[in-house]
């Protein structure tokens, strides 16, 4: 992208903090998988205690030019009630609180953005960042296990976006889909990087009982965008 969507000083200086952080990890994340894949016992599919533990203070924020993309499809949208799993220190979700905002200066009504953590000490910072972005108004966290936060997103929703492990993304869209509207999208990361992983969750996006019709776009790992039709 040519020129950086900006959101508000508040939030701007705030994500390029967080992005900061984010990429202070890269080296201790890519070390750490690349000797665990070593491994004949590692399993990408299901992270071990070990695997969990190391991940548990982890940002791990969705590209910015990925976030930046899925505010753009919510403005275009006009999305009011959006979903979010795996929120972790809530960078994707500011993208996606300031779009429902900025629909809703606009159109009027309400919005909200439902996100979900399971990790209490990332839910803690993530909420400390909506604060501080002004932000905390637009988010619903629901901190847990999303088999049991997201059996009831209140509503028809208007944007998904599956930024969490790969064994959870199946489970989270199911729970989601019976409330998808009628053009709603679904946006899923590193779909490409890890295909055989997302197995399960093509498998559900493909049968054509769920009416969903789906592409992968060309950013780096590759980003699922799945329309919702009747």
């Amino acid at each position: 992208m040519s020129e950086r969507l900006v959101l508000g000083s508040r939030i701007d200086g705030l994500l390029d903090r967080l992005y900061a952080q984010n990429a202070s990890q890269d080296e201790a994340l890519g070390s750490y998988f690349s000797a665990r894949a070593q491994e004949e016992s590692f399993d990408w599919n299901e992270f071990d205690a070990r695997t969990n533990q190391f991940l548990s203070d982890k940002l791990v924020a969705l590209d910015r030019e990925k976030a930046e993309f899925c505010y753009y499809l919510c403005r275009a949208l006009r999305a009011r009630r959006v979903v979010e799993a795996g929120t972790s220190f809530g960078v994707s979700t500011l993208f996606l609180a300031a779009a429902v905002r900025d629909n809703v200066r606009e159109d009027g009504g309400t919005g909200v953005v439902i996100g979900t953590e399971f990790e209490p000490a990332k839910a803690a910072a993530a909420r400390a960042n909506f604060a501080e972005a002004g932000l905390s108004e637009w988010i619903e966290l629901r901190e847990g296990d999303l088999r049991k936060t997201l059996v009831d997103v209140g509503g028809p929703v208007d944007f998904m976006l599956v930024d969490i492990w790969t064994p959870m993304a199946r489970p989270a869209l199911e729970l989601v889909a019976p409330a998808l509207r009628n053009g709603a999208i679904v946006i899923c990361d590193n779909t490409t990087q890890f295909r055989d992983a997302y197995r399960d969750y093509f498998d559900f996006v493909n049968d054509p009982a769920n009416r969903l019709r789906t592409m992968t776009l060309p950013f780096e790992g590759g980003l699922e965008f799945t329309l919702r039709e009747d």
